[in-house]
């Protein structure tokens, strides 16, 4: 039985083929609309799996095309993160045999296609053998995770596991030029998930800010990415608070999501005494500094707009740590202040938990000060 699948994010194409293989399918892909049409008409499939947003033709143009202008009958799913209902109705009027709404789990996308053309008969593969949900996101986000001599604290499972349910996500680990056995153990990681974990390998130290500068940058380069966010390699933000920020951001206007560790009622939020002093002392500067009602500009995880990560990483930090306020600054200045008030989300966590082994000792934190002066200064003569 074959089966053409068209979608133009790889990550998501890749996770559909090998599940699709594995279970007997013979399986063609395209990443675009044109491409699958010109395949159609030679591979002539017992099935098309087509997206509905696609750049240059969208999935319902290749239905069209299929049904109209081809007059064929071969089945057609459409499979998508586009959940309008006139889009719906509208490929079923246009003659789809069926829609799935992602994010939706592999197991999902198997039983429903058996459901339309069967099952090969050379089935490798029983459905209900899968162990884990594998699910295909709605969007695809690049992820980077700075690492600076984390051998003893990188959680290499939690990685794995969430690289390898969750289909759609890419896991860029940047390491910033760690002097212990940090990138033969992010070697190993790698090798776990080839397609959904990569290494960007700074030969050199340059701090936290440059290391996620570069590592976003090297993931604008892949169009597939919807949105681009980092987070701590030592999970003190987990990846289910982060999956609730990309949720967010999938489903509102913001341009920036940000993930806040400001305590609230029913939220699992610990520090040191001593930090938490610090902290709030540092985050009241911030606050003046940056005119905006913004409470948490230091926690690691944000996720954003692939357009605005191209903005705010085009140009160096000028700090190695604040690179955080700085992003909020940019989209001040760039933006200016009520609009970007308007662009940025501040979602409280409902978890986030101190790691032990912090790089930032109590004679930073006063250095840190020292530094937000120096951008309060320094983000004045800024023009965009």
């Amino acid at each position: 039985m074959k089966i053409l699948a068209i979608e133009d994010q790889k990550l998501i194409l890749l996770s559909v083929e090998k599940r699709l293989t594995e279970l007997g399918y013979e399986v063609r892909t395209a990443s675009d609309g044109q491409s699958g049409i010109d395949l159609f008409e030679a591979y002539k499939p017992d099935l098309v799996l087509v997206d509905i947003n696609m750049p240059d033709m969208s999935g319902l143009q290749v239905v069209k095309h299929i049904r109209f202008f081809k007059e064929s009958k071969t089945p057609i799913l459409i499979m998508s993160g586009n959940t309008t209902e006139q889009v719906i109705m509208d490929g079923f009027t246009l003659g789809i045999d069926d829609y799935m709404k992602k994010p939706v789990s592999l197991d999902e996308m198997v039983a429903r296609i058996k459901r339309i053309i069967g099952t090969p008969e050379n089935n490798k593969k029983n459905l209900l053998e899968q162990p884990d949900a594998q699910m295909l996101q709605k969007n695809c986000v690049g992820v980077v995770i700075p690492c600076y001599n984390e051998e003893e604290r990188l959680l290499s499972d939690e990685f794995k596991d969430f690289a390898h349910k969750n289909l759609g996500y890419h896991l860029c680990f940047v390491n910033d030029g760690s002097t212990d056995n940090t990138l033969e153990v992010l070697q190993k990681l790698q090798q776990t998930n080839p397609d959904n974990i990569s290494i960007y390998n700074c030969e050199q130290n340059g701090g936290k800010a440059e290391a996620v500068r570069q590592g976003v940058q090297h993931l604008i380069k892949d169009e597939q990415f919807d949105y681009i966010g980092f987070l701590d390699a030592d999970l003190s933000t987990d990846f289910r608070d982060f999956d609730d920020l990309v949720k967010t951001i999938e489903n509102s206007d913001f341009k920036i999501v940000s993930g806040s560790r400001i305590a609230r009622m029913g939220a699992n939020i610990t520090k040191e005494s001593a930090r938490k002093i610090i902290s709030t002392t540092i985050n009241l500067i911030i606050q003046t500094i940056l005119g905006m009602p913004f409470k948490d500009t230091q926690c690691g995880a944000k996720v954003m707009d692939r357009d605005i990560a191209v903005k705010m990483f085009e140009q160096k930090f000028i700090t190695k740590w604040l690179f955080d306020v700085e992003i909020f600054m940019r989209m001040k200045r760039y933006y200016g202040k009520n609009e970007a008030i308007k662009l940025i989300c501040e979602q409280p966590l409902k978890r986030w938990i101190h790691a032990d082994g912090s790089k930032l000792s109590m004679k930073d934190s006063v250095k840190i000060v020292g530094q937000l002066f120096e951008i309060a200064v320094d983000y004045r003569k800024w023009s965009f």
